[in-house]
C-alpha cells in the first residue's frame, strides 16, 4: 500500500509538473509573440509627406531648438542688464577671535611717567558684527544704453532663429526631392533591366537554336550585370539621402521612413519672365545684419558714455559687539558691548583723462560699423544674384522638360512604327525590344526632369523669401 501510494504521488507530481511546464511554455510563447509584434511594429516605416518632414524639422532639428534657446536666453540677458539699474542690497556678518591683541606704544607722559613708553593693548578678544549695505545707480549712461542694447539683442536672436528655420526648410525640401529624383533613376534602371533581360532571353533562345552568336549573348549578359550593379549603387544613394534627410529633420537614423511618390501630373512648370526682379529689403538675412548694425551703434554709444560722469548712492548699517568672553551675545552685563554704526553717501565719478583710450575705442567701433555696412551691401548683391540664378535655372529646367517631352513623343512614334514593322515581319524582336526600352527611358527621363524642376523651384522660393509657404 505504501509503495502504491508513493507511485500515485509521483505520478500526480509528474502530471502537475507537466501542466506547469505547459503553462511556462504558453507564457514564453506569448512573450515571444509580443516581442515579435512589437518588433514588427517598431520596424514599420513612417510615411513622410513634404509638409510632415518640414514641420518635424522645425520641432526636432537641433539647430532650430538651439535658436529657440537663444531667444529664451536673450530675455535673461535683458533681465541681467536691467538689474544694474536696480538697488543692490548685500548683507554680511562675521565673528573674530583675537587670542593675542596687538599692542600700541603710548608716550609715558599720558600716564605721568615722562620719558617712558607704555605698551597698551587696544580692543577685545571677541569681535562680532552684522552689516547691511545698499547701493543705487542714479546716473550711468552705460547702464541705460545697455538696456536698449539687450532688447536689440533679443530681437537679433529672434531674427536669427527665423533665418535658421528658413535654412532648415530649404535644406529639408531640397533633400526630400533629391530622394525622389534618385528613386526615379532607380525606376529607369529597373525598366532597362527588365527590357534587357527580355532581350537576353530571346538571344539565348536563338543561340540555343544556332541562330545567334555567343558574343552577342555574352555582351547582353555583361550589360545586365552592369545594370544590376548600377541599380545597387542607386539604391545605396537613396539610403544615404534618406539618412541625410532624417539627420536634417532631427529624426533618429535607425527609424525607417517611407517617402510617397509625387503625382507628376500635379507639377505645372511656370517660367519666370526675363527682367523680373524682387525687393530683397525684407529678407531675413538683411534684417539680421541690420540688427547687428544697431548693436554696434549701441556699443559705440556705450563707449562714448565713458566721457560722462556717473553718480550713485550708497548706504550701510552695521551692528557690532566686543567682548573678552565668548559668547559675545549675552549683553553688557556679561561683558559684551554692542553698538551700531550707519553711513549714507553720494558717489560721483568724473572722468578727466585716460590717455585717449576712449577715443581709440570709438574709432574701432566706427570701423566695425562701416565693415558691417559693407557686409549688408554684399549680402544684398548676393541675394539678387541668387534670385537671378534661380530664375535662370527654372527657365533652363523648363527648356529641358520641353526637350524631354519631345523625346517621349519621338520614342513613342519609333516604338509604334517598329511594332508595325515587327507585325509585318520587317523588324526583329530585338529591334522591338530596343524601341520599347528607348520609350521607357524617355518617359522616365521626363519624369526625372519634372522632379529636377521641383528642386530648382525650391531655390527660387528661397530666393523669393517665401519658404514658409511650403508649410501650407
Amino acid at each position: 500500500m505504501r509503495t502504491s501510494f508513493q507511485i500515485k504521488t509521483i505520478n500526480k507530481n509528474n502530471r502537475s509538473s507537466g501542466r506547469l511546464n505547459k503553462g511556462w511554455k504558453y507564457l514564453l510563447l506569448l512573450f515571444a509573440s509580443m516581442i515579435s509584434i512589437s518588433t514588427i511594429m517598431a520596424q514599420q516605416p513612417v510615411e513622410l509627406q513634404l509638409k510632415d518632414a518640414l514641420r518635424y524639422a522645425l520641432e526636432a532639428n537641433q539647430n532650430a531648438r538651439k535658436a529657440r534657446l537663444n531667444i529664451e536666453n536673450g530675455q535673461y540677458q535683458i533681465d541681467e542688464v536691467k538689474s544694474r539699474a536696480l538697488p543692490q542690497v548685500n548683507g554680511s556678518g562675521g565673528i573674530t577671535y583675537n587670542p593675542i591683541l596687538q599692542l600700541s606704544a603710548i608716550p609715558g607722559e599720558l600716564f605721568g611717567t615722562p620719558g617712558t613708553t607704555t605698551l597698551v593693548a587696544f580692543g577685545q578678544k571677541w569681535n562680532a558684527n552684522a552689516a547691511l549695505s545698499v547701493s543705487q545707480t542714479l546716473f550711468d549712461n552705460s547702464v541705460f544704453t545697455g538696456i536698449k542694447a539687450a532688447k536689440t539683442t533679443a530681437e537679433f536672436y529672434r531674427l536669427n532663429a527665423q533665418l535658421t528655420e528658413e535654412q532648415i526648410l530649404e535644406q529639408v525640401a531640397t533633400n526630400y526631392y533629391r530622394v525622389l529624383v534618385q528613386r526615379q533613376q532607380v525606376g529607369v534602371v529597373d525598366s532597362t533591366i527588365k527590357n534587357t533581360e527580355r532581350l537576353q532571353s530571346v538571344l539565348q533562345g536563338l543561340f540555343d537554336n544556332g541562330l545567334a552568336k555567343k558574343i552577342d549573348v555574352d555582351r547582353v549578359a555583361v550589360s545586365v550585370s552592369n545594370l544590376r550593379s548600377r541599380r545597387q549603387q542607386l539604391l545605396n544613394g537613396v539610403l544615404l539621402l534618406e539618412n541625410q534627410l532624417k539627420f536634417l529633420i532631427g529624426m533618429p537614423i535607425q527609424n525607417p521612413i517611407s517617402i510617397p511618390g509625387i503625382e507628376l501630373a500635379s507639377i505645372t512648370p511656370q517660367a519666370v519672365p526675363q527682367g523680373d526682379t524682387i525687393d530683397v529689403a525684407g529678407r531675413t538675412e538683411l534684417a539680421v545684419l541690420r540688427t547687428q548694425e544697431s548693436l554696434l551703434q549701441y556699443q559705440k554709444q556705450a563707449t562714448k558714455g565713458e566721457y560722462y560722469p556717473t553718480l550713485g548712492f550708497s548706504g550701510s548699517y552695521s551692528y557690532q559687539g566686543l567682548s573678552n568672553r565668548f559668547p559675545v551675545f549675552k549683553g553688557q552685563k556679561n561683558g559684551a558691548n554692542w553698538f551700531d554704526v550707519s553711513s549714507l553717501g553720494l558717489n560721483l565719478r568724473v572722468p578727466i583723462f585716460n590717455g585717449g583710450a576712449t577715443k581709440a575705442r570709438l574709432k574701432q567701433a566706427d570701423v566695425s560699423i562701416r565693415k558691417l555696412q559693407e557686409d549688408i551691401s554684399s549680402t544684398r548683391l548676393s541675394l539678387n544674384l541668387a534670385y537671378e540664378n534661380a530664375r535662370t535655372q527654372i527657365n533652363n529646367s523648363i527648356i529641358t522638360l520641353s526637350s524631354q517631352k519631345e523625346n517621349v513623343e519621338l520614342a513613342r512614334n519609333v516604338y509604334s512604327n517598329t511594332q508595325n514593322n515587327y507585325n509585318n515581319g520587317l523588324a526583329t524582336l530585338t529591334d522591338l525590344l530596343e524601341a520599347e526600352n528607348s520609350l521607357t527611358e524617355a518617359q522616365n527621363n521626363y519624369s526625372s526632369a519634372l522632379l529636377d524642376y521641383r528642386v530648382s523651384e525650391i531655390q527660387l522660393i528661397k530666393a523669393q523669401g517665401t519658404l514658409r509657404n511650403l508649410l501650407n
